[in-house]
């Protein structure tokens, strides 16, 4: 359900510097907007509260194969044959690519990248590379 409500809304809103979020209301889904820049000044303003500031890059890209390899734990645990333990903690995999977003956002800030910018040059590079690589949704074969 979540996923047609996802595809329709996605066809009419689609913004591509938007990073959309799904909120649960009730019974229902609403779907909020915030920019990659809105989201690299939020990350910036709670790690420039701290004089330790950011970690280097290779202790970031450290924490970041961390993240994941707990996503990959969790992905396994839901689709996979190893089932968690009961001693186990309730970890999610919406928890853990949010971990990965946050660290994702620490590294580019720290290097003091545009994150939409490079998803803007990583969309061209799909679009061009890969343009009939595809079978399009909604296309004739004929």
């Amino acid at each position: 359900m979540v996923r047609r409500a996802y595809n329709e809304v996605h066809s009419l809103l689609y913004d591509p510097s938007m990073v959309y979020i799904w909120n649960k209301v009730g019974d229902d889904f609403a779907m909020t907007g915030r920019t990659l820049a809105e989201l690299q000044q939020e990350v910036d303003a709670y790690i420039s509260q701290y004089k330790e500031g950011y970690f280097s890059p290779l202790s970031m890209l450290a924490r970041m194969s961390e993240e994941v390899g707990e996503l990959a734990r969790e992905v396994n645990h839901q689709f996979g044959e190893k089932p968690k333990k009961s001693s186990e903690a309730d970890n999610s995999i919406e928890l853990e690519l949010g971990d990965i977003l946050f660290i994702t956002i620490c590294f580019a800030n720290s290097l003091g990248l545009d994150l939409t910018e490079a998803h803007d040059k990583i969309m061209h590079k799909f679009r061009t590379r890969d343009a009939d690589r595809w079978t399009k949704i909604n296309t004739d074969t004929e």
